[in-house]
């Protein structure tokens, strides 16, 4: 393992963004078909940045492997929800690196107060939902015809993951 987790930084910008795209560009795995703009995912950066968004990138020589982030919702009463994006690069999947980068960014949100962790998964991505049921998110609903690609229609997942606070529910 030559790869390591560590948090988002200024100078991985350019590299997420590359990331993103191109798995965004599979067709198969976001909402996203393409990364946004240079200059849309330097913002949302500096604003994660800013605000201590539990955000991470796995990196090898220098290179963005992929990418986990749980965005706190910023209505006072959803402060405690996170939204989580993650993705890897094709060819660097199916060597631990989407739960690596899932495990800090959950222990990363975890310290920052958030205590549910909301994701929308494609119903069809069996290896994701795999993984997100091994770290204790559990099926919320099903969102029929939620996207649509290239015509065709397709199912996604709403799952979440509760940490217990002491709080009844």
């Amino acid at each position: 393992m030559n790869w390591q987790i560590v948090p988002t930084e200024r100078r991985h910008i350019a590299g997420f963004r590359d990331v993103l795209d191109s798995v965004a560009r599979e067709r198969r795995y976001l909402a996203f078909l393409e990364a946004p703009s240079a200059a849309q995912m330097r913002r949302f950066v500096l604003n994660n940045l800013r605000n201590r968004v539990a955000q991470f990138v796995a990196i090898e020589d220098g290179q963005v492997l992929g990418w986990c982030d749980i965005v706190p919702k910023t209505h006072a009463t959803l402060r405690h929800v996170g939204a989580l994006g993650m993705g890897v690069a094709a060819p660097h999947r199916a060597r631990g690196i989407g739960k690596a980068l899932l495990q800090a960014a959950i222990e990363g949100a975890s310290t920052r107060g958030i205590s549910r962790i909301e994701l929308l998964v494609r119903a069809d991505n069996e290896p994701a939902i795999a993984l997100y049921r091994g770290f204790g998110f559990e099926l919320e609903g099903r969102l029929r015809h939620y996207l649509i690609v290239d015509g065709a229609s397709h199912d996604v997942l709403a799952m979440a993951k509760l940490e217990n606070r002491g709080n009844p529910s």
